[in-house]
């Protein structure tokens, strides 16, 4: 079974080797393995959270792009793409924030963090806190779900936010789904080896708290600067050094193989001065990242190639985004109005006329009074007497319409002209019946 990796770097500053080391590497490194599929992308949504620096934003980009492309990301293998070309990302976050529970939200890492700091500094504990930093779990777990990543590579300082995108996702499948998860329950993958690089003092590197070692900004001469204010102890050359917990190490640990780390503690644990392991550290990251730094340099001056690798990424990401997306508007319900099927109205078979009947009427002529039986076609087929009264005439007709022919040779009648008895008997016939 393919397994789907995504990963994303906000574009916030210029890379460092702890973007490197934590998303950059190991991505590459897994786009080549068999049975991968794999989808990176700039998180330019992330950084307006935490930046309203729009030139450095869109420098940031292009800085971590080419860094990508540098590392030997090949674009023909995966997918890789800005997270602002996939405009399905901000739509299904608010599909997704439509289900997300304000309590998970207020447990997020980062709103604690400011939260914290408010209070501890006596302000009002929301105080400068946007919605962007409130939600921004919501629009990670849309990234994340948006391509049912299988696997998310992040530093253990993130785990919070795939579990959280595994609520959400279940979350969703459990109102909508109707038998059907929609979303892979994502699973976050972490190298505890290189999880978290410290940075020069210690703590997590991290744009920050302005620690970082760059990547390839200011060549070997940067590098070589930046190691030098690693903060270790004050023991002398030819002190023994506990290389446990030294920032230092932990940074040294992230480029060699294991017995080149066997190596440096056994040095340093027999008095190697501090200056001759920076000098080594730098000598070992060189020797990684020299041979990409030529590359990053040619797409920094050629921003043009890095925009169509990008555009062509996106086409393929949303390849995939807008099909899946238009699924989970129609779960939801955001469907199109299209006319029902109706079945075809039956129409009524014509009504069958019944055949016009014969008629009795009566009239006064010359102080008398008469009836006839016409035909439907005027023709008259009986003619009465002249009576005396007119009830008399009444009288015949009602029996004549209910007895028929019975009473013919006792009537007061004669048959019309060119009339025969038959066809009297057959019409009064009629008239009976339709007393009944």
């Amino acid at each position: 079974m393919t397994q789907r990796v995504l990963t994303g770097i906000t574009t916030t500053g210029t890379p460092h080797l702890g973007n490197y080391v934590g998303a950059i590497r190991p991505t590459v490194q897994a786009s080549l393995e068999p049975g991968v599929e794999s989808f990176l992308f700039l998180a330019d949504y992330h950084a307006l959270i935490k930046c309203d620096e729009p030139e450095r934003i869109e420098r940031s980009r292009l800085e971590i792009a080419a860094a990508w492309l540098a590392a030997g990301l090949d674009p023909q293998r995966v997918t890789f793409y800005r997270q602002s070309d996939i405009p399905e990302t901000p739509e299904l976050t608010w599909l997704l924030t439509c289900v997300t529970a304000k309590g998970l939200m207020n447990r997020a890492h980062a709103y604690k963090a400011a939260t914290d700091a408010n209070e501890a500094a006596g302000e009002d504990p929301d105080a400068n806190v946007t919605m962007g930093l409130f939600s921004y779990p919501i629009l990670m777990a849309a990234d994340i779900l948006l391509f049912n990543a299988h696997r998310v590579p992040v530093g253990r300082d993130q785990v919070q936010h795939i579990e959280m995108a595994r609520d959400i996702a279940q979350r969703f499948n459990h109102l909508f789904g109707r038998g059907r998860d929609y979303f892979v329950l994502p699973q976050a993958q972490i190298d505890d080896h290189v999880a978290t690089l410290p940075g020069l003092d210690g703590r997590k590197m991290s744009k920050s708290y302005d620690n970082t070692i760059p990547l390839f900004e200011g060549g070997a001469k940067g590098l070589q600067e930046a190691v030098a204010r690693i903060v270790t102890d004050s023991r002398a050359p030819g002190e023994p050094k506990e290389p446990e917990g030294s920032a230092l190490v932990m940074i040294y640990d992230a480029f060699a193989d294991a017995e080149q780390r066997e190596a440096f503690r056994a040095d340093l644990r027999a008095g190697l001065g501090w200056g001759e392991a920076k000098r080594r550290l730098v000598n070992l990251i060189e020797g990684h990242i020299g041979p990409m730094r030529e590359v990053y340099e040619r797409y920094m001056a050629h921003p043009e190639q890095v925009e169509d690798i990008l555009q062509d990424g996106a086409r393929k990401a949303r390849a995939v985004a807008t099909p899946f997306l238009k699924e989970l508007r129609h779960a939801v319900g955001l469907r199109p109005m299209v006319a029902v099927p109706r079945a075809a109205p039956v129409k009524a078979a014509p009504a069958v006329k019944a055949p016009a009947l014969p008629d009795f009427k009566q009239y006064r002529e010359n102080g008398l009074f008469y009836f006839k039986l016409t035909a439907a076609d005027g023709r008259v087929l009986l003619q009465s007497h002249g009576l005396a009264e007119g009830r008399q005439a009444g009288v015949w007709v009602k029996r004549l319409r209910t007895e028929g022919a019975a009473v013919l040779d006792e009537a007061p009648v004669s048959l019309g002209d060119g009339v025969d008895r038959a066809t009297v008997e057959a019409a009064l016939a009629a008239l009976v019946a339709s007393q009944e």
